[in-house]
């Protein structure tokens, strides 16, 4: 896994980022990443046991942790012990990404250059960024903006009014009029007097052949990547939060929304209107009816509607008792 270039990273060393601790070795912190993905001088954090078998084999050297969750990670990781994990972590993250906690303008916005990208088709006040790549063939609607260091693929159609920032697009990708991609997620740590802003780091990851609809949101990941599998199709105004991951050949209905950091297997059908909580996962080949409000994991192959929702067939039975 790449560290994403969309911001400007500050330098430490693990005893300049947490003055209170001893630490073994002084190293220079390489990458803030999640249990599963942090390597070797990597700095990680666990505050769930949702989390217990990632913090059992995770690879980085530090963690921020908790005294009772310290136990759980491998005897080689040095522990910073704290009493809020994601606090600790956010005052952290806007230590060594000082721009990340707020969407701040692209001042390196200009009109198109058609030298630049002489097999892209572009509408009327197109706005595109600095490092910014754009397959041949792709076409993007009047008054778009594209935000620097993004990466669209080929053949690519991309509507009006829509913002990418902080995201990597492939090819044969659709993203139609009005989309959002790329921004912020709604993410702080409540505090009586001011409260605290989550730095979000991730990126936004759509692969080959999605197609978005008019008016959807997609967040960038906080420290994980938010990703779009390939082949998956969203209707509109559906709105994914940070970190979600859906998978290939999805159906997402319209007005469905994902909370933060919840994995969607592969085949999956959401109906319209439909809510799925966060930090869940969902397998494959599950279908979820519409309207219905996902608050635990669901196995392989289900069919579930509801709120909360339940198997289908104890959902009819359910309403066909209560009608009677």
């Amino acid at each position: 896994m790449k560290e994403n270039v969309f911001f400007k990273k500050k330098i430490f060393t693990i005893d300049k980022l947490f003055l209170k601790n001893d630490f073994k070795k002084k190293k220079k912190v390489k990458y803030v990443r999640t249990l599963d993905k942090a390597g070797k001088d990597d700095l990680t954090f666990y505050d769930s046991r949702i989390y217990m078998d990632h913090a059992a084999s995770t690879k980085a050297s530090f963690c921020i942790t908790t005294s009772r969750l310290a136990k759980d990670l491998p005897k080689n990781v040095e522990k910073i012990l704290v009493k809020n994990v994601l606090y600790e972590l956010a005052i952290t993250l806007k230590r060594m990404y000082p721009f990340a906690d707020i969407d701040y303008p692209d001042l390196t916005l200009s009109n198109t250059n058609t030298k630049l990208y002489k097999s892209v088709k572009f509408g009327n006040n197109v706005l595109v960024g600095k490092n910014v790549k754009i397959g041949k063939d792709t076409i993007v609607g009047s008054n778009s903006i594209i935000e620097h260091d993004v990466i669209i693929g080929k053949n690519c159609v991309i509507g009006s009014n829509v913002i990418v920032k902080n995201s990597l697009i492939g090819d044969n990708v659709v993203l139609q009029d009005n989309c959002k991609i790329g921004q912020k997620g709604f993410g702080f740590i409540p505090n009586q007097n001011k409260n605290i802003k989550f730095p979000h780091i991730g990126q936004v990851l759509i692969k080959n052949e999605v197609e978005i609809a008019s008016g959807c949101t997609i967040d960038r990941g906080s420290v994980d990547d938010t990703i779009i599998g390939q082949n998956t199709y969203l209707d509109n105004q559906v709105h994914i939060a940070h970190n979600v991951q859906i998978g290939s050949n999805c159906m997402i209905a319209g007005q469905v929304g994902f909370a933060g950091s919840s994995k969607i297997g592969n085949n999956v059908s959401i109906g319209g209107q439909a809510g799925i909580s966060g930090h869940l996962k969902i397998g494959n080949n599950v279908k979820i009816g519409g309207g219905s409000g996902v608050v635990k994991n669901i196995e392989d192959n289900q069919i579930v509607m509801g709120y909360p929702a339940i198997p289908f067939k104890d959902f009819v039975k359910k309403n066909k008792k209560n009608n009677e």
